[in-house]
Parts: C-alpha cells; sequence; structure tokens
C-alpha cells in the first residue's frame, strides 16, 4: 500500500518520520552532517536526534502545522544521501 511519501517515510504524530541505523556512530554523524548542510540550503530544518548508530527523524511544516511539499522534497533529498 503507498503512503504517497518517499520511500521508508511514515506519517507518526502529524510528521513525516523515519527511524535509521547505521553500522556506527561515526557513519550516523557523518550522515546527519550531510543532512544538515541540504536542509540548511533549503532553509528547512529537521527534528532529529542521534543515539549512537541510530538517527530518528522527523519532518513537519511548523509554521502551518502539518506535512507540506517542502517536507516530502526534504525526505526526498535525505533519500538520496543514504
Amino acid at each position: 500500500m503507498s503512503t504517497g511519501f518517499p520511500s521508508g517515510w511514515l506519517l507518526r504524530d502529524g510528521a513525516l518520520h523515519r527511524e535509521l541505523v547505521f553500522v556506527d556512530f561515526e557513519q550516523a554523524f557523518s550522515f546527519m552532517a550531510a543532512v544538515a548542510a541540504v536542509a540548511e540550503s533549503m532553509n528547512h530544518h529537521p527534528d532529529w536526534s542521534n543515539s549512537w548508530n541510530k538517527v530518528s527523524i522527523s519532518l513537519i511544516s511548523h509554521d502551518v502545522g502539518r506535512v507540506t511539499e517542502r517536507d516530502i522534497a526534504l525526505a526526498e533529498r535525505i533519500n538520496t544521501l543514504l
């Protein structure tokens, strides 16, 4: 069943959400640094957390209180970094 969201992303608590697991902390943190550069270039920033090799990302347009095309575009860009 297709959600209409980029691959690997689900709607959770009104936001696009994805959980990722990497080999180690260095890979997880390198990924976060790459996402940070993309997010900054789009002026659209994730809500996220990191615990050793795990990264949890939520995307929502806080100004309108829902998922928008900006969130979907950032999710797609994040997917290209994987």
